[in-house]
């Protein structure tokens, strides 16, 4: 992340107060700045990554028999979208800091238009590829912008605490959302066909994009003296570039698994070091470690989100292969056993996210992962079906109560210039969570799915979940109601 040096007036476009960043205008405030015709942009946008990372799924055969490829081939459409997710997230965040979040989160838009166009008129797969990016890239800029806006609308209305009843409402957009996917693209490719998943994003998007238009306060005016040179050093584009080649090389290797392409590894780690030499002498970096060394509480915050979405991914990815293997459920079936997970964390976002709370959720949290995590090891093709339910609703538990206390920290944690980046890294470590989820899963089950594996990889679950209770019990910087909760001025 970009350096925090002073508030106002340190980096070009480093700050709130920027004029890129800044508010449109600082008049009285509305009396309900977060009306839902502000919000409804902002959480539609924040909707379509995590729609579309599972609405893939039921059009990947398909796509494999109308393009006359193979459905292992098919895959790569949705490593993809993770890829460029995991790389888009902090990117768009730090370019918001700079250009403002508002032009950013149309420029997302933009892209995922084009993308579903791209995608829904492809004649191969190459072409569905591009529009997988372009989609992942654009869907991308909703969170870490929608952030910023927000936070830049407590600002303008002079609240000294997080707007919690919002930011709830953009973790369910975010997760309670991830579902629909699967439902949604079964409805679309039984009516319309494989293309549907692609055009209904161009859909979503214009009504986003007229929303925002409509709804959301323009940014600043942008500082047109710039010249390239120093807007790219402000981007730190060596330092966005030296983290997506880190990011690539590093996720190829665990999707690889459990055939382990060492070379990767080895390519990542030497990217990283190079990375980390480069950010300490860089003017505005993008990856700031003397930030992420010095401010504790927002690195455990990263850690904490990676492990648990670690937890949660294993669950779906994992017990999913597993009641169809082991029990001999369809794929309908395993998706409605596990969709009551899902609606639990939706339920438990709201009146945390209202209340504010950070210490009680996130322990909660570590401690019903653990408790889930022991349950798994109940799970045997004898054992009664509905212990499945009951694990899965405790899992829906944990992504409720991480999601809502982790992003209250995040946004008291980080400072308020940096918020950008901070968010979209937040949602990068949870992509990282759920890519090793799935690489365990794989090295697990190479062979066959069994209870003996799904046992194997509970108690590797435990193992994590004892790792992420003591982290959070030791965690001094959780707080509550401090000063950090104040949006900077």
């Amino acid at each position: 992340m970009p350096s925090t040096g002073s508030t106002s007036g340190s980096t070009p476009g480093a700050s709130t107060e920027s004029s890129a960043g800044a508010p449109a205008a600082t008049a009285t405030p509305p009396e309900n700045p977060f009306s839902w015709r502000f919000t409804t942009p902002l959480f539609l946008g924040s909707a379509l990554n995590p729609v579309n990372s599972s609405l893939i799924a039921t059009a990947l055969v398909p796509i494999a028999h109308g393009l006359g490829v193979s459905i292992g081939q098919t895959a790569a459409l949705v490593t993809a979208l993770y890829l460029a997710s995991a790389i888009a997230q902090p990117t768009a965040g730090k370019a918001a800091e700079v250009f403002g979040p508002r032009r950013v989160f149309l420029t997302g838009i933009g892209l995922v238009v084009v993308g579903g166009l791209v995608g829904g008129f492809a004649q191969n797969l190459l072409t569905l590829l591009v529009s997988r990016v372009l989609i992942g890239l654009g869907t991308s800029c909703a969170y870490p912008t929608a952030m910023l806006l927000i936070r830049r609308r407590a600002h303008d209305a002079g609240l000294e605490r997080p707007p919690g009843g919002v930011l709830g409402g953009l973790q369910i957009a975010g997760i309670a959302t991830a579902s629909l996917g699967l439902p949604l693209g079964g409805v679309l490719v039984g009516a319309l066909g494989w293309r549907a998943v692609f055009f209904v994003n161009v859909l979503v998007a214009l009504v986003a994009l007229v929303a925002t238009l409509l709804w959301v306060s323009a940014d600043g005016p942008l500082d047109r003296t710039r010249s390239a040179r120093d807007i790219a050093a402000v981007l730190d584009v060596v330092g966005i570039a030296g983290f997506a080649a880190a990011m690539i090389a590093l996720l190829l290797f665990l999707f690889g698994l459990p055939t382990a392409h060492w070379y990767l590894l080895a390519v990542s780690v030497a990217v990283w070091i190079g990375l980390v030499l480069w950010e300490l002498r860089a003017r505005s970096p993008f990856l700031d470690f003397r930030l992420l060394a010095g401010n504790r509480a927002l690195t455990s915050t990263y850690l904490r989100y990676g492990l648990v979405l670690l937890c949660v991914y294993v669950v779906l990815y994992g017990v999913t292969q597993w009641v169809q293997a082991v029990r001999g459920l369809s794929e309908t079936e395993a998706g409605l056993l596990l969709l009551p997970m899902t609606l639990v964390s939706g339920l438990v976002i709201s009146p945390i996210s209202r209340r504010n709370l950070v210490r009680g959720p996130v322990i909660a949290a570590a401690l019903a992962c653990l408790v889930g995590s022991a349950g798994v090891l109940l799970f045997s093709a004898s054992a009664w079906i509905g212990w499945v339910v009951v694990v899965t609703l405790v899992f829906g538990i944990v992504m409720g109560t991480a999601a809502a206390g982790n992003q209250t920290a995040l946004y008291s944690q980080a400072p308020a210039e940096l918020l950008g980046t901070a968010s979209g890294l937040l949602r990068t470590f949870g992509y990282i969570g759920s890519i090793a989820a799935s690489a365990i899963t794989g090295v697990v089950f190479h062979t066959s799915v069994s209870d003996h594996g799904m046992h194997l990889i509970a108690w590797i679950m435990v193992g994590v979940s004892i790792a992420l209770v003591l982290m959070t019990i030791a965690d001094r910087t959780l707080r509550t109601g401090s000063p950090a909760d104040r949006p900077s001025r």
